[in-house]
């Protein structure tokens, strides 16, 4: 598939169709990353990061809190 890049402001755009949104799971607004590797433009959706409901909610419960043997001091360590 072919496009033309055009004058858009100050900047330039391109359109991308519609078939190649819904193909790659994009909608309009959402962030995307532009990186070039080896002269090519690559269009990638930006990693969003999880909110902390979204964290919480995959939260197992039989997760238990533990300390761990660390070896003994081997330099100026303050040990109390």
């Amino acid at each position: 598939m072919y496009t033309t890049i055009q004058k858009w402001g100050n900047s330039h755009a391109i359109r991308i169709p519609k078939t190649i949104l819904e193909m790659i799971q994009l909608h309009e607004n959402d962030t995307v990353e532009l990186t070039v590797k080896d002269g090519n433009l690559i269009i990638a959706p930006a990693k969003r990061h999880r909110t902390l409901q979204e964290r919480i909610a995959e939260y197992q419960e039989d997760y238990h809190c533990s300390e761990w043997d660390t070896g003994k001091p081997s330099g100026k360590e303050v040990i109390e």
